[in-house]
Protein backbone atom coordinates (compact mmCIF):
# COMPACT_ATOMS: atom_id res chain seq x y z
CA UNK A 1 0.00 0.00 0.00
CA UNK A 2 1.05 3.37 -0.88
CA UNK A 3 2.33 4.83 2.45
CA UNK A 4 0.16 8.30 1.36
CA UNK A 5 -2.83 6.48 1.65
CA UNK A 6 -2.42 5.53 5.33
CA UNK A 7 -1.69 9.30 6.04
CA UNK A 8 -4.75 10.15 4.28
CA UNK A 9 -6.83 7.99 6.10
CA UNK A 10 -4.93 9.42 9.54
CA UNK A 11 -6.15 12.96 8.14
CA UNK A 12 -9.29 12.19 7.92
CA UNK A 13 -9.99 10.47 11.40
CA UNK A 14 -7.83 12.92 13.08
CA UNK A 15 -8.44 16.55 11.64
CA UNK A 16 -11.60 15.75 9.65
CA UNK A 17 -14.28 14.55 11.63
CA UNK A 18 -12.06 13.14 15.16
CA UNK A 19 -13.26 9.54 15.35
CA UNK A 20 -13.59 8.46 18.69
CA UNK A 21 -14.18 5.53 20.71
CA UNK A 22 -17.55 4.24 20.25
CA UNK A 23 -18.22 6.35 17.13
CA UNK A 24 -20.41 4.19 14.63
CA UNK A 25 -19.08 5.03 11.02
CA UNK A 26 -20.02 4.90 7.66
CA UNK A 27 -17.21 4.44 4.79
CA UNK A 28 -18.58 4.93 1.64
CA UNK A 29 -16.47 4.21 -1.25
CA UNK A 30 -16.22 3.53 -4.79
CA UNK A 31 -14.32 -0.14 -5.48
CA UNK A 32 -10.81 1.43 -6.92
CA UNK A 33 -10.60 3.10 -3.10
CA UNK A 34 -10.14 -0.51 -1.34
CA UNK A 35 -6.81 0.92 -0.17
CA UNK A 36 -8.11 3.45 1.29
CA UNK A 37 -10.84 1.23 3.09
CA UNK A 38 -8.60 -0.79 4.80
CA UNK A 39 -6.55 2.13 5.65
CA UNK A 40 -9.61 3.73 7.30
CA UNK A 41 -10.54 0.37 8.41
CA UNK A 42 -7.21 0.10 10.39
CA UNK A 43 -7.51 3.47 12.09
CA UNK A 44 -11.25 2.85 13.24
CA UNK A 45 -9.91 -0.55 15.23
CA UNK A 46 -7.23 1.55 17.01
CA UNK A 47 -9.71 4.22 18.01
CA UNK A 48 -11.98 1.60 19.08
CA UNK A 49 -14.73 3.05 16.38
CA UNK A 50 -16.92 0.55 14.59
CA UNK A 51 -16.97 0.93 10.89
CA UNK A 52 -19.59 -0.06 8.02
CA UNK A 53 -18.29 -0.25 4.71
CA UNK A 54 -20.46 0.70 2.06
CA UNK A 55 -19.53 0.28 -2.19
CA UNK A 56 -20.34 3.32 -3.94
CA UNK A 57 -20.86 1.68 -7.12
CA UNK A 58 -21.65 4.40 -10.04
CA UNK A 59 -22.19 0.95 -12.49
CA UNK A 60 -24.85 -0.29 -9.98
CA UNK A 61 -26.62 3.05 -9.49
CA UNK A 62 -26.97 3.69 -13.42
CA UNK A 63 -27.98 0.18 -13.77
CA UNK A 64 -30.91 0.99 -10.45
CA UNK A 65 -31.66 4.24 -11.86
CA UNK A 66 -31.98 2.88 -15.75
CA UNK A 67 -34.60 0.61 -14.69
CA UNK A 68 -36.62 2.96 -13.03
CA UNK A 69 -39.89 4.60 -14.03
CA UNK A 70 -38.69 8.10 -12.62
CA UNK A 71 -41.02 7.72 -9.38
CA UNK A 72 -39.05 7.20 -5.98
CA UNK A 73 -39.74 6.94 -2.44
CA UNK A 74 -37.86 8.11 0.20
CA UNK A 75 -35.56 4.25 1.29
CA UNK A 76 -36.50 4.17 4.91
CA UNK A 77 -33.84 1.71 5.48
CA UNK A 78 -31.25 3.70 4.28
CA UNK A 79 -32.88 6.57 6.23
CA UNK A 80 -32.32 4.57 9.27
CA UNK A 81 -28.70 3.63 8.86
CA UNK A 82 -28.19 7.95 8.39
CA UNK A 83 -29.92 7.79 11.57
CA UNK A 84 -28.23 5.57 13.56
CA UNK A 85 -24.53 6.86 12.35
CA UNK A 86 -21.91 9.41 13.81
CA UNK A 87 -19.66 9.80 11.60
CA UNK A 88 -19.63 9.41 7.41
CA UNK A 89 -16.65 8.94 5.54
CA UNK A 90 -17.40 9.83 1.71
CA UNK A 91 -14.95 9.39 -1.25
CA UNK A 92 -15.15 9.65 -4.96
CA UNK A 93 -13.49 7.73 -7.46
CA UNK A 94 -14.35 5.52 -10.05
CA UNK A 95 -12.78 4.33 -13.51
CA UNK A 96 -15.36 5.50 -15.49
CA UNK A 97 -16.57 9.40 -14.78
CA UNK A 98 -18.87 8.93 -17.18
CA UNK A 99 -20.64 6.03 -16.23
CA UNK A 100 -24.10 7.75 -15.44
CA UNK A 101 -23.94 10.20 -18.57
CA UNK A 102 -26.85 8.20 -19.90
CA UNK A 103 -29.22 9.10 -16.97
CA UNK A 104 -31.92 11.26 -18.46
CA UNK A 105 -31.58 14.41 -16.36
CA UNK A 106 -35.04 14.39 -15.45
CA UNK A 107 -34.49 10.97 -13.47
CA UNK A 108 -31.55 11.83 -11.52
CA UNK A 109 -33.67 14.80 -10.41
CA UNK A 110 -36.65 12.56 -9.20
CA UNK A 111 -33.73 10.62 -7.56
CA UNK A 112 -32.54 13.33 -6.03
CA UNK A 113 -35.73 14.41 -4.46
CA UNK A 114 -36.42 11.26 -2.90
CA UNK A 115 -32.85 11.30 -1.01
CA UNK A 116 -33.13 14.87 -0.19
CA UNK A 117 -34.42 13.75 3.68
CA UNK A 118 -31.29 11.40 3.38
CA UNK A 119 -29.14 14.01 2.71
CA UNK A 120 -30.49 16.46 5.35
CA UNK A 121 -30.37 13.96 8.13
CA UNK A 122 -26.55 13.22 6.97
CA UNK A 123 -25.62 16.97 6.85
CA UNK A 124 -26.29 17.37 10.54
CA UNK A 125 -23.61 14.51 11.26
CA UNK A 126 -20.23 14.35 10.98
CA UNK A 127 -18.82 13.54 7.95
CA UNK A 128 -16.13 14.18 5.17
CA UNK A 129 -16.04 13.85 1.70
CA UNK A 130 -12.77 13.38 -0.28
CA UNK A 131 -10.89 12.00 -3.69
CA UNK A 132 -9.56 8.74 -3.82
CA UNK A 133 -6.94 9.30 -7.25
CA UNK A 134 -8.07 7.06 -9.93
CA UNK A 135 -7.11 6.96 -13.74
CA UNK A 136 -10.79 7.90 -14.34
CA UNK A 137 -10.60 11.02 -12.94
CA UNK A 138 -6.95 11.38 -13.61
CA UNK A 139 -7.82 11.64 -17.43
CA UNK A 140 -10.79 13.95 -16.90
CA UNK A 141 -8.04 16.07 -15.71
CA UNK A 142 -5.66 15.45 -18.44
CA UNK A 143 -2.99 13.92 -16.23
CA UNK A 144 -1.20 10.97 -16.21
CA UNK A 145 -2.20 8.70 -13.20
CA UNK A 146 0.86 9.07 -11.21
CA UNK A 147 0.71 13.13 -11.86
CA UNK A 148 -3.20 13.04 -10.20
CA UNK A 149 -2.05 10.77 -7.60
CA UNK A 150 0.76 13.41 -6.83
CA UNK A 151 -1.92 16.29 -7.10
CA UNK A 152 -4.41 14.68 -4.89
CA UNK A 153 -1.93 13.63 -1.83
CA UNK A 154 -0.38 16.77 -2.30
CA UNK A 155 -3.88 18.78 -1.88
CA UNK A 156 -4.64 16.13 0.67
CA UNK A 157 -1.47 17.03 2.58
CA UNK A 158 -1.38 20.86 2.75
CA UNK A 159 -0.52 22.78 6.72
CA UNK A 160 -4.33 23.32 7.33
CA UNK A 161 -3.26 25.24 10.35
CA UNK A 162 -1.76 27.66 7.95
CA UNK A 163 -4.31 27.35 5.56
CA UNK A 164 -7.28 28.35 7.93
CA UNK A 165 -5.17 31.17 10.03
CA UNK A 166 -5.10 32.51 6.22
CA UNK A 167 -8.51 32.40 5.22
CA UNK A 168 -9.77 33.51 9.01
CA UNK A 169 -8.90 37.42 7.39
CA UNK A 170 -11.66 36.60 4.97
CA UNK A 171 -14.03 34.79 7.10
CA UNK A 172 -13.94 38.07 9.70
CA UNK A 173 -14.84 40.77 6.85
CA UNK A 174 -17.61 38.64 5.57
CA UNK A 175 -18.96 38.22 8.66
CA UNK A 176 -19.15 42.41 9.11
CA UNK A 177 -20.41 42.50 5.94
CA UNK A 178 -23.94 43.13 4.61
CA UNK A 179 -23.35 43.32 0.85
CA UNK A 180 -21.39 41.92 -1.67
CA UNK A 181 -20.70 42.62 -4.92
CA UNK A 182 -18.79 40.69 -7.69
CA UNK A 183 -17.78 42.28 -10.75
CA UNK A 184 -15.78 40.20 -13.51
CA UNK A 185 -15.13 40.83 -17.59
CA UNK A 186 -18.44 42.26 -19.42
CA UNK A 187 -20.45 39.68 -18.35
CA UNK A 188 -20.79 39.70 -14.64
CA UNK A 189 -22.24 41.94 -12.05
CA UNK A 190 -24.22 40.70 -9.04
CA UNK A 191 -25.30 41.57 -5.88
CA UNK A 192 -26.75 39.99 -2.78
CA UNK A 193 -27.01 40.76 0.84
CA UNK A 194 -25.26 38.40 3.57
CA UNK A 195 -26.99 40.18 6.65
CA UNK A 196 -27.58 37.86 9.39
CA UNK A 197 -25.81 34.91 7.91
CA UNK A 198 -22.62 33.37 9.28
CA UNK A 199 -19.09 32.79 7.17
CA UNK A 200 -17.74 29.23 7.70
CA UNK A 201 -14.01 28.52 6.98
CA UNK A 202 -13.18 25.65 5.59
CA UNK A 203 -10.07 24.03 6.20
CA UNK A 204 -10.04 20.49 5.26
CA UNK A 205 -12.84 19.00 7.54
CA UNK A 206 -15.92 18.46 5.94
CA UNK A 207 -14.41 18.80 2.68
CA UNK A 208 -10.98 17.13 2.12
CA UNK A 209 -9.00 19.05 0.25
CA UNK A 210 -10.13 22.39 2.04
CA UNK A 211 -9.42 25.62 1.02
CA UNK A 212 -12.42 27.98 0.79
CA UNK A 213 -14.89 30.23 2.76
CA UNK A 214 -18.44 30.49 2.28
CA UNK A 215 -21.60 31.74 3.43
CA UNK A 216 -25.32 31.76 2.26
CA UNK A 217 -26.71 34.98 0.46
CA UNK A 218 -30.27 36.33 1.84
CA UNK A 219 -32.40 34.27 -0.50
CA UNK A 220 -34.14 36.46 -2.45
CA UNK A 221 -31.47 39.47 -2.31
CA UNK A 222 -29.76 38.12 -5.18
CA UNK A 223 -29.92 40.80 -8.44
CA UNK A 224 -27.67 40.93 -11.69
CA UNK A 225 -26.16 38.19 -14.27
CA UNK A 226 -23.33 36.43 -13.93
CA UNK A 227 -20.88 34.37 -16.30
CA UNK A 228 -19.13 30.84 -15.02
CA UNK A 229 -16.30 30.76 -17.27
CA UNK A 230 -14.61 27.49 -15.88
CA UNK A 231 -16.61 24.46 -16.65
CA UNK A 232 -18.40 22.27 -14.65
CA UNK A 233 -18.60 17.79 -14.83
CA UNK A 234 -21.78 16.76 -13.40
CA UNK A 235 -23.57 13.86 -13.75
CA UNK A 236 -21.12 12.64 -16.13
CA UNK A 237 -21.49 15.57 -18.30
CA UNK A 238 -19.48 19.02 -19.03
CA UNK A 239 -21.56 21.92 -18.26
CA UNK A 240 -19.53 24.93 -19.98
CA UNK A 241 -20.43 28.86 -20.28
CA UNK A 242 -23.27 28.95 -18.37
CA UNK A 243 -24.72 32.76 -17.45
CA UNK A 244 -27.31 32.96 -15.49
CA UNK A 245 -29.65 36.42 -14.61
CA UNK A 246 -31.05 36.91 -11.23
CA UNK A 247 -34.62 38.95 -10.32
CA UNK A 248 -35.29 39.20 -6.61
CA UNK A 249 -33.41 35.96 -5.77
CA UNK A 250 -34.80 33.70 -8.25
CA UNK A 251 -32.86 32.54 -11.89
CA UNK A 252 -35.16 34.22 -14.69
CA UNK A 253 -33.04 33.77 -17.59
CA UNK A 254 -29.93 30.86 -17.64
CA UNK A 255 -27.94 29.39 -21.17
CA UNK A 256 -25.08 27.53 -21.36
CA UNK A 257 -22.95 26.43 -24.73
CA UNK A 258 -23.11 22.85 -23.78
CA UNK A 259 -25.22 21.02 -21.39
CA UNK A 260 -28.10 23.35 -21.15
CA UNK A 261 -30.74 20.50 -21.11
CA UNK A 262 -29.11 19.39 -18.10
CA UNK A 263 -28.92 23.48 -16.21
CA UNK A 264 -32.50 23.30 -16.99
CA UNK A 265 -33.53 19.69 -15.34
CA UNK A 266 -31.47 21.02 -12.06
CA UNK A 267 -32.91 24.32 -12.05
CA UNK A 268 -36.24 22.88 -12.76
CA UNK A 269 -35.27 20.41 -9.55
CA UNK A 270 -37.49 22.44 -7.16
CA UNK A 271 -38.29 25.95 -6.33
CA UNK A 272 -34.97 25.86 -4.57
CA UNK A 273 -33.05 24.97 -7.13
CA UNK A 274 -33.66 28.82 -8.99
CA UNK A 275 -32.03 30.73 -6.44
CA UNK A 276 -28.15 30.90 -4.54
CA UNK A 277 -27.49 28.48 -1.26
CA UNK A 278 -24.19 29.43 -1.17
CA UNK A 279 -21.48 31.86 -2.45
CA UNK A 280 -17.68 30.98 -1.73
CA UNK A 281 -14.62 31.98 -2.06
CA UNK A 282 -11.55 29.68 -3.42
CA UNK A 283 -8.40 30.58 -1.59
CA UNK A 284 -6.31 27.62 -1.61
CA UNK A 285 -3.15 28.38 -4.39
CA UNK A 286 -2.13 25.05 -4.02
CA UNK A 287 -4.63 23.95 -6.17
CA UNK A 288 -3.71 25.79 -9.20
CA UNK A 289 -5.58 23.82 -12.29
CA UNK A 290 -9.03 22.79 -13.30
CA UNK A 291 -9.47 19.27 -12.79
CA UNK A 292 -13.38 18.89 -13.71
CA UNK A 293 -13.48 17.81 -9.83
CA UNK A 294 -15.78 20.76 -8.07
CA UNK A 295 -14.18 19.19 -4.86
CA UNK A 296 -10.96 20.82 -6.10
CA UNK A 297 -12.06 22.89 -8.22
CA UNK A 298 -13.76 25.16 -5.84
CA UNK A 299 -11.07 25.75 -3.84
CA UNK A 300 -8.49 27.61 -6.28
CA UNK A 301 -7.34 30.90 -5.35
CA UNK A 302 -8.51 33.55 -7.63
CA UNK A 303 -12.15 32.27 -7.73
CA UNK A 304 -15.24 32.65 -6.57
CA UNK A 305 -18.42 29.60 -6.57
CA UNK A 306 -22.15 29.69 -6.17
CA UNK A 307 -24.15 27.12 -5.98
CA UNK A 308 -27.69 27.15 -6.97
CA UNK A 309 -30.07 24.99 -4.66
CA UNK A 310 -29.71 24.09 -0.50
CA UNK A 311 -28.13 26.73 1.26
CA UNK A 312 -25.93 24.54 4.24
CA UNK A 313 -27.83 25.41 7.53
CA UNK A 314 -24.17 26.19 9.53
CA UNK A 315 -24.22 29.44 7.43
CA UNK A 316 -28.11 30.82 7.50
CA UNK A 317 -28.56 33.14 10.72
CA UNK A 318 -31.86 32.19 13.14
CA UNK A 319 -33.75 35.57 11.19
CA UNK A 320 -33.06 34.82 7.92
CA UNK A 321 -35.09 31.84 5.84
CA UNK A 322 -33.07 28.61 4.48
CA UNK A 323 -32.58 28.03 0.99
CA UNK A 324 -33.49 24.49 0.69
CA UNK A 325 -33.39 22.33 -2.40
CA UNK A 326 -32.54 18.65 -3.33
CA UNK A 327 -29.81 20.53 -5.13
CA UNK A 328 -26.42 22.21 -4.64
CA UNK A 329 -25.01 23.03 -7.80
CA UNK A 330 -21.62 24.99 -7.48
CA UNK A 331 -20.35 26.80 -10.60
CA UNK A 332 -16.79 29.09 -10.89
CA UNK A 333 -15.77 32.47 -11.64
CA UNK A 334 -12.57 33.46 -12.46
CA UNK A 335 -11.12 36.28 -10.27
CA UNK A 336 -7.73 36.86 -11.52
CA UNK A 337 -8.21 38.95 -13.97
CA UNK A 338 -10.15 42.16 -14.85
CA UNK A 339 -12.58 41.72 -11.47
CA UNK A 340 -13.05 42.34 -7.58
CA UNK A 341 -14.83 41.51 -4.59
CA UNK A 342 -16.57 44.43 -3.21
CA UNK A 343 -18.36 44.28 0.90
CA UNK A 344 -20.42 47.58 1.63
CA UNK A 345 -18.67 49.03 -1.38
CA UNK A 346 -15.02 48.58 -0.54
CA UNK A 347 -12.88 46.57 -2.57
CA UNK A 348 -11.60 43.27 -0.26
CA UNK A 349 -9.89 41.27 -3.41
CA UNK A 350 -9.10 42.59 -7.19
CA UNK A 351 -7.49 40.65 -9.83
CA UNK A 352 -7.79 37.79 -7.19
CA UNK A 353 -4.98 39.47 -4.91
CA UNK A 354 -6.61 40.21 -1.20
CA UNK A 355 -6.33 43.73 0.31
CA UNK A 356 -5.50 41.96 3.42
CA UNK A 357 -2.18 40.05 1.37
CA UNK A 358 -0.71 43.74 1.38
CA UNK A 359 -1.27 44.93 4.63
Amino acid sequence: MDPRIREHAETIVEHSVDIQEGDRVVIQLPNEAEDLAVALHECCGERGAMPVYVANSQRASRAYLRAGDDEYETPEHKQALVEQTDVFIVARGGANVSETSDIPPKTNAAYRRALKPIQEERLSKRWCLTQFPTSGHAQLAGMSTEAYENFVWDAVSLDWKAQREFQAEMVERLDDAAEVRIVAGNETDLTFSIAGNRTLNDYGEKNLPGGEVFTAPVADSVEGSVYFDIPLYRQGRKIEDVRLVFENGDVVEHSAESGKELLSEILNTDDGARRIGEFGVGMNRAIDQVTYNMLFDEKMGDTIHLAVGSAYEETVGEDNERNESAEHVDMIVDMSEDSRIELDGEVVQENGTFVFEDE
